[in-house]
């Protein structure tokens, strides 16, 4: 009974690092996400440094700045979406850490059990074998008795 508990935990843990590494993936793509919106950032200053030093380039500031939004749009979106996804990771982590914990008390628990049943059947035996002995002494006259 108890075999059964312990695969079942074996499996579990197995879920538990699964939902873990599917967290990791989509922190790292968080993280070049935000790399990224840095560097769209960045990308934008220096335009528009580049196109207030050179007038000429200035009437094509109005073009890259709708296409900046656009992208800056793009961006904010994915990571709308990503966020929720890594919300949704979380709480499938949680759940699967949680029903790991369930099943490790359990199997504690029966273990325990299990641990005072024997303890329990040893103490019976020893008392057994110890009112044996002094009803033997008792019959034999034994003084120690």
């Amino acid at each position: 009974m108890g075999k059964d508990l312990h695969t079942l935990i074996r499996l579990r843990k197995f879920e538990v690092d699964e939902r873990r590494r599917d967290l990791g993936v989509l922190l790292q793509r968080q993280a070049a996400l935000e790399a990224e919106g840095r560097a769209l950032d960045a990308e934008f200053a220096r335009e528009v440094s580049f196109a207030q030093q050179n007038p000429a380039f200035g009437l094509t500031l109005g073009a890259y700045v709708s296409h900046f939004r656009w992208r800056k749009d793009d961006l904010l979106e994915r990571e709308h979406q990503l966020d929720e996804d890594i919300l949704e990771a979380r709480e499938a982590l949680a759940e699967a850490y949680r029903t790991l914990k369930t099943i490790e008390v359990t199997q504690e628990n029966r273990e325990n059990r299990e641990r005072q049943e024997r303890e329990h059947k040893d103490q019976l035996f020893l008392d057994e074998v110890a009112q044996d002995r002094y009803r033997r002494r008792s019959h034999e006259g034994d003084p120690l008795a």
